[in-house]
């Protein structure tokens, strides 16, 4: 069994005024209690995958393996800045098209596959208006928090596999004994030619890696 959760401010999930990683983490365990899951190995890639190594150190209980894709444990460069910028500027009032989303978001953020991914965020209403799923306003006012580092009084120490693409600079080798100290029995997997969206760019092979790992 897969289950796929929305964190807050995202997709079907509520949105409210606040995000961080204990609060989502929170979330999450709640979403496992409220399912009749009180253990699962948990994958994350990316803000999810803070979320995860953040319910990890938080409930140790709650995790038999954890899984974290192309993310490191301490505080994130600013990257994504750029593309609030270009979101945010985005009337979707104005919008009739998705092909009128994406020319408009294709003279601001360059890579197709980032431009694909955000496109997705955009929801049509019954009305035929475009509207985001995504909180785009509580996302942009807290995005330190989602730029700040996961804490834990304890390491987490059961099974962890940290994945990484070969062209992303999420996890860099700095990054590693930070990873280690959380996590003392990390493993860490370098996906050739992927970049920061690992299971888009190279799905077969994560998926390789995730079946050697869980088996």
């Amino acid at each position: 069994l897969v289950v796929t959760p929305d964190l807050r401010n995202h997709g079907r999930s509520p949105h409210v005024p606040t995000i961080s990683y204990p609060e989502m983490a929170e979330d999450l365990k709640a979403f496992m209690e409220a399912h009749w899951m009180f253990s699962a190995t948990v994958v994350g890639h990316s803000m999810g995958g803070k979320v995860a190594m953040q319910l990890a150190l938080s409930h140790p209980d709650m995790v038999e393996r954890l899984v974290v894709v192309d993310i490191a444990p301490g505080q994130a460069e600013d990257n994504h800045s750029s593309i609030f910028d270009a979101l945010r500027g985005m009337d979707l009032s104005k919008i009739k098209t998705r092909q009128e989303a994406e020319t408009y978001l294709s003279e601001r953020i360059p890579d197709t596959g980032t431009r694909q991914f955000l496109l997705k965020n955009i929801t049509r209403e019954r009305d035929g208006s475009y509207s985001w799923k995504m909180n785009l306003p509580a996302l942009w006012e807290h995005f330190d928090n989602i730029l700040a580092p996961v804490h834990g009084d304890d390491p987490f120490d059961k099974p962890t596999l940290f994945v990484r693409g070969s062209r992303s600079n999420y996890i860099k080798d700095a990054d590693f004994p930070l990873i280690k100290s959380l996590f003392p029995q990390a493993e860490i997997v370098t996906v050739k030619d992927a970049g920061h969206w690992v299971h888009a760019d190279k799905p077969a092979e994560l998926m390789a890696i995730l079946k050697d790992f869980l088996s």
